[in-house]
């Protein structure tokens, strides 16, 4: 017998701390869009790790890197820098509207960084009476306990004492709501410009317009949190792209390692020569073996043939999504974009996500819920069509026993 089969769903109980309700399945192997459990069951991949497998499984180009560097070098500390960083930093500047990059291992610690930033930004430029940061109802930024505060849902920060203070909530979308409450002391304005774990809510233009307007009009900073959005997820190499507007600061992670962690805050030159030598840090951010990675994921995913892929695969994702409901009749809408779709469940469905997440795995599909409305698909950028249609049927199957009951 081998030794995955010697490890049980039943152990996670005795040894880890009790703060995930792991599935039974306990997956054992990927490759590309599929992945198969410990008793050789195969699953398709529609959730890829919460929007961060963005090629998948076992991608070669990612294989490859990470045996590359593993027999090159696996760790400097940041006295040193490296080749894989540097090279990783000037992509994204070459990309993007940014001219400087601090690495670090996840979405939270980038958007910590981002958050320390722009209050250390307006602490020299302004005072330390413009501190006030603005985020929006729903939102999700990272589970620190600064990003969990900002983040709009009371119920994850609630329960470890007093919180950062200085952090404003309004509705997301709400032009009158952020005009209400702005001032010459909000020194950022934080926001993913589609909001992910609030149940895939897109940012309306006009909305994203008013708020770089309004962070203008009092000299305070807009941070885009593109942790489940950026690197492909959209269509565009990061969704600010798909927008009027850009922002001063920007988070990035998940999807840019492919897997492996790693995470990066973009911003201009100006607003970066804040974090001084000894001012913030992270032992492992710029890590030669994620950056080499993430090298790798850039190379792949910024493409045109890549970027353009994923708008097609959304249309057949919808086309999918809506012959389904137009048998079954449980979705009101499907919302997001790009590779980032949220089917939200009609008024008969209500609360009820979780049910067809399990059916779906009971079909060997793995999908994603956003909150208890809201079925989300977050796969791979380069899923194969075939493995769209066979998961849609998979789904399909699965919608058709949540309402046979």
């Amino acid at each position: 017998m081998s030794l995955e089969m010697n490890l049980t769903r039943a152990q996670f109980d005795e040894v880890m701390v009790p703060n995930y309700a792991p599935a039974a399945v306990i997956p054992v192997r990927g490759e590309g869009s599929r992945v198969w459990d410990q008793q050789g069951k195969e699953f398709i991949d529609f959730a890829g790790g919460i929007a961060v497998n963005c090629l998948g499984h076992c991608h070669p180009a990612l294989v490859s890197a990470l045996k590359e560097q593993g027999e090159k070098l696996w760790h400097l500390s940041n006295v040193m820098t490296n080749e894989p960083a540097l090279e990783l930093a000037t992509k994204l500047v070459n990309s993007t509207f940014a001219e400087r990059v601090y690495f670090a291992n996840s979405g939270a610690e980038a958007n910590e960084a981002a958050l320390k930033l722009a209050r250390r930004y307006a602490l020299d430029n302004h005072g330390a009476d413009k501190d006030q940061i603005i985020a929006f109802d729903k939102a999700f930024h990272g589970r620190t306990f600064f990003t969990v505060t900002v983040g709009g849902q009371a119920a994850y920060s609630d329960g470890f004492g007093p919180k950062p203070q200085s952090i404003t909530h309004v509705p997301f979308n709400d032009i009158a709501a952020l005009e209400a409450v702005i001032s010459d002391k909000t020194c950022a304005i934080m926001l993913e410009p589609l909001q992910g774990e609030g149940g895939i809510i897109n940012g309306d233009p006009e909305f994203l317009k008013a708020v770089r307007r309004l962070a203008d009009k009092h000299d305070a900073l807009v941070i885009f949190d593109e942790v489940q959005t950026g690197v492909g997820r959209t269509g565009e190499l990061f969704a600010y792209m798909g927008t009027d507007i850009v922002p001063d600061i920007l988070t990035s992670a998940k999807a840019l390692g492919g897997g492996f962690p790693i995470a990066a805050m973009l911003t201009t030159a100006k607003i970066a020569a804040h974090l001084k030598v000894g001012t913030h840090g992270s032992t492992y951010g710029g890590n030669p073996l994620a950056c080499a990675i993430g090298n790798a994921v850039m190379d792949v995913v910024n493409t045109k043939e890549v970027l353009d892929g994923v708008k097609h695969r959304e249309q057949l994702f919808r086309d999918g999504l809506a012959a389904i409901n137009a048998k079954y009749n449980v979705f009101s809408e499907v919302r997001g974009k790009g590779l980032l779709l949220g089917a939200v469940l009609n008024e008969k469905y209500e609360g009820r996500s979780r049910e067809f997440l399990v059916a779906a795995v009971a079909e060997g599909l793995m999908s994603l819920i956003a909150g208890a409305n809201v079925v989300r698909f977050a796969p791979s950028l380069v899923i194969p069509e075939a493995d769209i249609a066979e998961g849609l049927a998979r789904f399909e199957r699965a919608v058709a026993k949540v309402v046979a009951g």
